[in-house]
């Protein structure tokens, strides 16, 4: 059974815990900024093991200094569901490990 997508209201309210992410309505996404590119680098590794582990993937894009994070679950026809909020979680529960800001 595919998961079920949060209400706009359910997604703001998980938003709320999660400083910097934000919603289109559809996905939710965050971009994170290092000193430097070995860091951002690293990170991009760190989140591709958490996906792994949780078997939901998010759209990664790594540029010198930054790093941006975008979730749906195309299962639920492309909206945000529960798995995309505690993959968000698990992201920055490692963030500050990267010294991402």
């Amino acid at each position: 059974m595919a998961p079920e997508a949060l209400s706009p209201e359910q997604t703001a309210e998980a938003l709320a815990g999660l400083p910097g992410w934000t919603t289109d309505g559809d996905s939710i996404a965050r971009t994170y900024s290092f000193a430097k590119h070995l860091p951002a680098a690293a990170m991009v590794i760190h989140v591709a093991a958490i996906q792994e582990e949780l078997n939901h993937h998010s759209e990664m894009a790594l540029g010198y200094n930054k790093l941006s994070v975008t979730v749906n679950t195309h299962s639920a026809g492309g909206r945000v569901t529960e798995k995309d909020i505690e993959l968000a979680r698990r992201i920055e529960d490692v963030a500050a490990g990267h010294g991402a800001s």
